[in-house]
């Protein structure tokens, strides 16, 4: 393409064009499939399918930096809008401190011990491996939720790395920025002078990002009644208004995105439905087109060479400055050592430091030119390793919540309409809920549990049903009961049919579940 659009892109061009692309999307939807059954984050199999089409496999010639980081910038505001469009501000909430600290504080101690590593064994000067350190020092929410999405977590924990991973590209992008500058020799600022135009960008990018949300919510909620398709490319829009309002006013653009998105995706406005489903298709769009764009970008045959820096450097990483970090950021809340473990491990990296090793090469510091292929080996080597442990890492550690719920994104009118929420719930091996009667839920007036899934096999239950380890419920309730509604499922999966009537901490009798085929008490049983 990039050859094409030198030479004139013409009819012909096209062709090819469409042709790869269209092949390329293919690829990835199947990929979602081969993701979900093997455990390995989708983006992993993008970045392979890029490097399949580059110079070492069907041989595209591909190495324009620029138009890399450009390209890059761009997805990574269509995923930031996804993610602060999706994300409950009522569940976050209780998690923004400690994740707030996580993204600032957190971050200059993980730059500070890949730092002190990269300077020890590359051997770096300070200032470069200080750079080093910052490129690595971000997490990635697509490879993160990739692999947590079937993941029952508690609250606090989801909130926490749904917070972290809107948050912390803004200061690490700044870092990235000033530090590059000082290595090309463009800057000659102190920390101190570095650190306080931090601070600025952040709140200027803050601010900007809840005058630019409040102000579009305001906009859209005038012009409600236009279709559901146009509306939500106008809530899109929204969040690269503040990218754009953010940078011209000298302040972070990234943290601009995710406030703006976040101020429209907790607002009042109509088709929400529609309007989240057509933000999460970009946000794949973006990702496919990110990472095979960073596979295309990527040379097999100088990547071997760095496979030994990427293993020492990425156990660093895992083993040593993320952990510190999730220790300085998540201790002053009271968040617990097993807790803390599942952070660290979790802290998967991935697009994020792949687009930010090709800031060096654009802004002079050409010295630098390797860290691109540094930083995608180790991306590709620790996304195999934590990407498929992550589930299991957090059973071993008992930080699943059986009694967790999960967003259903139903496509209905009706529902939107009468202002309805759909959830669904799993019952685990501890789940209280087993041997529970549909009855004895006692679900606020208005909820209901429209559809158990059992074996494979669905069926409308009856108020006698009696629930089952591996159920899987799809609850129906208004909008106005959705928090009760989950406190109330969460109540009966910790305490069983006696939550509510129990004294605090009085043990509740074991859990009575059927054994035998035919001993549920409903004329549609699946057995």
């Amino acid at each position: 393409m990039q050859t094409a659009a030198m030479a004139g892109f013409g009819v012909e061009d096209l062709r090819l064009v469409l042709l790869v692309g269209s092949v390329v999307l293919l690829l990835a939807v199947v990929a979602v499939r081969v993701s979900t059954r093997s455990g390995l984050p989708s983006l992993l199999l993008y970045l392979l399918i890029g490097v399949a089409l580059g110079e070492s496999g069907l041989g595209i010639q591909f190495e324009d930096t620029r138009l890399t980081q450009a390209l890059g910038y761009t997805a990574l505001v269509i995923i930031l809008s996804e993610g602060g469009l999706t994300t409950s501000w009522r569940h976050i909430r209780p998690s923004v401190a400690p994740a707030a600290l996580l993204s600032t504080a957190g971050v200059l101690v993980s730059v500070a011990v890949i730092g002190v590593a990269a300077h020890l064994m590359l051997p770096l000067d300070w200032p470069a491996a200080m750079l080093v350190g910052a490129v690595l020092s971000s997490t990635d929410a697509a490879a993160v939720f990739s692999v947590l999405r079937s993941v029952p977590l508690p609250r606090r924990l989801t909130g926490m790395l749904e917070a972290e991973s809107g948050f912390n590209d803004a200061p690490v992008v700044i870092l990235v920025t000033a530090l590059t500058g000082v290595v090309a020799g463009t800057s000659h600022a102190g920390p101190l002078v570095l650190f306080a135009e931090a601070v600025v960008e952040l709140v200027v990018g803050t601010l900007a990002g809840l005058a630019v949300g409040w102000l579009g919510t305001r906009l859209l909620h005038r012009y409600a009644d236009t279709s559901s398709g146009l509306f939500s490319i106008g809530v899109l829009a929204v969040p690269g208004l503040a990218y754009a309002v953010a940078t011209y006013a000298h302040g972070s653009g990234f943290i601009a995105v995710y406030v703006a998105a976040l101020v429209l995706g907790n607002s009042s406005l109509p088709h929400k439905a529609a309007t989240r489903g057509f933000a999460t298709a970009m946000g794949w769009l973006a990702q496919i087109g990110l990472f095979v764009l960073l596979g295309l970008l990527a040379s097999p045959s100088q990547l071997a060479r760095w496979a030994v820096p990427a293993v020492v450097l990425g156990l660093v990483l895992l083993l040593v400055a993320r952990p510190l970090s999730v220790l300085v950021s998540a201790t002053p809340f009271g968040i617990g050592a097993r807790e803390q473990v599942f952070l660290s491990w979790a802290g998967l990296r991935g697009a994020v430091p792949v687009v930010l090793a090709t800031v060096p090469a654009t802004e002079g510091a050409q010295q630098l030119a390797w860290l691109f292929d540094l930083v995608f080996m180790l991306v590709v080597i620790y996304t195999v390793v934590q990407g498929p442990t992550l589930p299991w890492v957090a059973r071993r550690l008992g930080v699943i919540d059986e009694g967790a719920t999960m967003d259903l994104q139903v496509e209905s009118t009706p529902l939107e309409r009468m202002n309805a929420d759909v959830v669904q719930v799993e019952i685990g091996d501890e789940s209280r809920l087993a041997g529970v009667e549909v009855y004895e839920l006692r679900l606020p007036r208005g909820a209901s549990v429209a559809l158990v899934l059992r074996r494979g096999r669905s069926f409308v239950p009856e108020r006698s049903t009696v629930l089952r380890r591996g159920d899987a419920l799809m609850v129906v309730m208004p909008s106005t009961l959705r928090e009760a509604t989950e406190e109330r499922l969460r109540a009966v999966s910790e305490q069983g049919r006696l939550a509510g009537w129990l004294r605090p901490g009085e043990r509740p009798p074991p859990a009575r579940i059927p054994r035998e085929r035919g001993q549920d008490r409903h004329r549609g049983s699946v057995d």
